[in-house]
């Protein structure tokens, strides 16, 4: 009996994960094969004298689409045509990214590239930027980096964890950089404590909240098109685990013939305890080493009102500083790309 019992618990069990497979991981899987990096357009330049120029936005860990964070900032069209990265579904690849912008740079006589990076975004604006630097021939007028943690330290105590028991999963479960279900899973028991009761030996359950945030996950999380999947927000996490960031920063700093040196934009809280999902006072350091010191190229903006990485949030506070600083800074350097041809 004990053995039969044991065949049978296998055979549901091999049921299951078979219907898992078939209804869950394929099609996903399918579906990511044929996604690719986009770059979709989001405003003209403010002054026709700016279509030299390209301000490119990256969005950050979780997200897909930069065109609602870039549409957020109507300034940056100040600088030039503002366009918007659609990361790859499966992956990041840097360099497929600064060849795609590289190649509608010059289908659209777009000589200067300004990249900007929210949160995990600025440590993927950081590499795509060190190819563009110095594998192309665009000139990088500066990069604006949004609440960039710029390497795996940065990230605070609670977020780094959350991270790191996604790559545990991703890791472990056959099928987790595809499944829907365990994205829903992780995604519910991120926020239980919206729809549990504490208290009682076996916290109870307010199915009204519960019903709430069910929607609003499978709304915002499983059928957006821009909610990364598993595998995305994976890769980008890796990205924050190779902290290539101060090694980006050093090649861009590097002397090189013929290149003005780019412009460094940090964005940060004035008070660093709004973010509460990176150090930005440990970046700061880190940038002030690499990019800050004695006739350094860096600008920190230290923004009221503001929290983590969230322009689309607080649209006026975000507007306002790049209107009054970050502006000013770069348009010295656009000048001076323009000034070497």
């Amino acid at each position: 009996m004990t053995v039969a019992r044991t065949v049978g618990v296998v055979l549901v069990g091999l049921i299951v994960f078979a219907q898992y497979w078939k209804y869950d991981v394929m099609p996903e899987r399918a579906r990511l094969e044929q996604t690719a990096p986009d770059l979709l357009p989001v405003s003209l330049p403010a002054e026709s004298r700016n279509w030299d120029t390209a301000v490119v936005d990256l969005v950050g860990l979780g997200g897909v689409n930069a065109v609602p964070t870039a549409s957020a900032l109507p300034t940056l069209n100040r600088l030039g045509v503002v366009w918007a990265v659609r990361y790859d579904d499966a992956g990041i690849d840097t360099k497929v990214i600064a060849d795609m912008i590289v190649r509608a740079a010059r289908y659209g006589a777009v000589r200067n590239i300004v990249l900007v990076g929210h949160s995990m975004g600025g440590v993927i604006a950081l590499e795509v930027a060190r190819h563009i630097h110095l594998g192309s021939d665009r000139r990088l007028v500066g990069v604006v980096l949004d609440c960039t943690p710029l390497d795996l330290d940065a990230v605070r105590p609670e977020s780094r964890s959350r991270g790191a028991e996604l790559l545990r999963w991703t890791g472990r479960l056959p099928g987790a950089r595809e499944s829907r279900l365990l994205r829903f899973t992780v995604e519910m028991a991120a926020r239980r404590e919206r729809f549990t009761v504490p208290g009682a030996p076996l916290p109870g359950i307010d199915f009204g909240e519960l019903r709430d945030t069910s929607e609003e996950v499978l709304r915002e999380k499983i059928f957006s098109a821009n909610a990364a999947t598993n595998g995305l927000i994976e890769a980008q996490f890796l990205a924050i685990v190779a902290g290539g960031g101060a090694a980006d920063l050093r090649a861009l700093a590097r002397p090189n013939p013929g290149r003005e040196e780019p412009a460094i934009v940090f964005i940060r809280p004035r008070d660093a305890a709004r973010d509460d999902v990176v150090d930005v006072e440990y970046s700061h350091r880190v940038l002030t080493e690499h990019a800050g010191g004695v006739d350094g190229n860096l600008l920190v903006v230290r923004a009221t009102g503001t929290g983590h990485a969230n322009p689309a949030q607080r649209p006026r506070e975000y507007n306002t500083a790049i209107e009054t600083q970050v502006l000013p800074f770069l348009f010295r350097y656009q000048q001076a790309v323009r000034d070497r041809r």
